[in-house]
């Protein structure tokens, strides 16, 4: 008989921004499927949040099991984690190669790390250290929007966001019961409402209108191109109306964030949480 998969547990491995937040990693999310870890991103200390998560009781993000990523754009604070993502769930037993998906980009970038660690890949294959021969590459792959991923737990599917000049993408998870959103970094785009239609779950970056409007006017110029309000998600939360939406990778500007939500509440009657590093839905 055919075995009904568990439902999906959705892990904030990290929920922060460029600013040095010692309380906040890196962006990162994992989609965890019968114990298979799907990671959104992989931002600064991604691979011992995973641990912590592990640790925690999510045995699915134990560092040998991270071996697929969707990255939503190449800024550094998505994927300055990558070379740590590559290599020590390696050094800890990874034995499959780690599967990588993201905008045009991804396949150079993996390229250049994986030659600016040439010498410690050589060291450990070549010397005392008994290390496998697999679990250290990488299998890249540029995507554009639509269906990019597909396995028996999942099915995983790219749609274009507005995060400035480049490609960049959010992501949109489907399982036999559950389909998981993760915007990425985005201001408002043409078809947002359509992309994240029917979720279960929302999680959705988010800047303070109130914060903003004290910031340096070079900047409001700047986050308002890039970045989404809480005013604008309020807006489109209230006709997509997910089952829960969360906040990451919030741009807090000064609020507190007590303040950020009630931002958000103000305009949006629905279910949702401020996210914290390794809070689970």
């Amino acid at each position: 008989m055919k075995r009904t998969p568990l439902s999906p547990k959705v892990v904030l491995l990290g929920t922060g921004t460029p600013n040095a937040d010692p309380d906040r990693s890196g962006p990162s999310v994992a989609v965890v499927v019968d114990g298979v870890p799907y990671l959104v991103d992989c931002g600064p200390g991604v691979v011992r949040r995973a641990a912590a998560a592990a640790e925690a009781g999510i045995e699915g993000l134990a560092a040998p099991r991270l071996a697929r990523a969707f990255l939503t754009h190449l800024h550094s604070d998505h994927t300055a984690g990558y070379p740590d993502l590559i290599l020590s769930p390696w050094v800890l037993g990874r034995e499959e190669p780690l599967r990588v998906f993201g905008p045009p980009g991804t396949e150079e970038m993996t390229s250049h790390l994986l030659a600016a660690y040439r010498e410690d890949i050589r060291e450990r294959l070549d010397g005392l250290e008994p290390a496998n021969r697999a679990g250290h590459r990488v299998e890249a792959c540029d995507v554009e929007s639509g269906a990019v991923y597909r396995d028996d737990r999942i099915t995983v599917e790219a749609f274009a966001v507005n995060h400035g000049s480049w490609p960049a993408y959010g992501y949109r998870f489907a399982t036999a019961d559950r389909t998981i959103v993760v915007s990425g970094d985005t201001a408002p785009f043409e078809g947002w409402a359509e992309a994240y239609a029917g979720c279960d779950l929302l999680v959705h970056e988010v800047q303070s209108d109130a914060g903003l409007s004290d910031r340096d006017p070079v900047w409001r110029v700047y986050h308002l191109a890039v970045h989404t309000t809480a005013q604008q998600l309020a807006d489109v939360a209230s006709i997509v109306r997910p089952g829960l939406l969360v906040l990451y990778h919030q741009l807090f500007h000064g609020v507190s964030e007590e303040e950020l939500l009630r931002e958000v509440r103000e305009r949006y009657p629905g279910e949702v949480v401020s996210g914290r590093d390794l809070d689970v839905f």
